[in-house]
């Protein structure tokens, strides 16, 4: 059973993109464990404020079905394939971290590298999993949280999901 830990984010109608996120996987992977959101600036470009959370759950699925199905999601939740990468998006799902696996991965690098440098992610993942260790540094993601220094803004906001 491996431990999956998730990215979200939209700037295109937010809060339908990511409730409908949450209730697609759902579907394959509950119970869901979730951080709680946040609103945030675009980071590469300019752009509307993005809804950004992390989310956790336990499967037996193996990675590589595991992407197939995250970006079959993204496309069904209108995510236009082939998109430039900093632009905005109905939704992103981002798999940070798979066990503790390091390296590249059905074409994925893992852990990913932005769990360290955005504060989008820190963050959420910082409190959804504070005693957990980032499997290139070994540092807790309370400790990475802590020693986290960036001009990046984010604040939490209201969020009502139910499964």
């Amino acid at each position: 059973m491996a431990e999956v830990f998730l990215g979200l984010g939209s700037n295109i109608q937010r809060y339908r993109h990511m409730t409908s996120a949450l209730d697609a996987l759902s579907e394959h992977f509950a119970p869901l464990r979730l951080s709680r959101v946040y609103e945030s600036e675009s980071v590469g470009f300019r752009g509307s404020v993005f809804l950004n959370m992390v989310v956790a759950f336990n499967t037996e699925m193996a990675l590589a079905p595991l992407i197939d199905l995250l970006r079959e999601i993204e496309v069904r939740l209108g995510r236009v394939p082939g998109a430039p990468k900093f632009s905005p998006r109905t939704l992103d799902i981002d798999i940070l971290s798979y066990d503790n696996l390091c390296g590249n991965f059905a074409g994925i690098e893992l852990p990913r590298d932005e769990v360290t440098y955005n504060a989008f992610v820190l963050r959420p993942l910082s409190e959804l999993a504070p005693d957990h260790c980032h499997p290139v540094s070994g540092k807790t993601y309370r400790e990475l949280w802590a020693g986290y220094v960036s001009e990046q803004k984010l604040w939490p906001v209201e969020f009502c999901w139910s499964s």
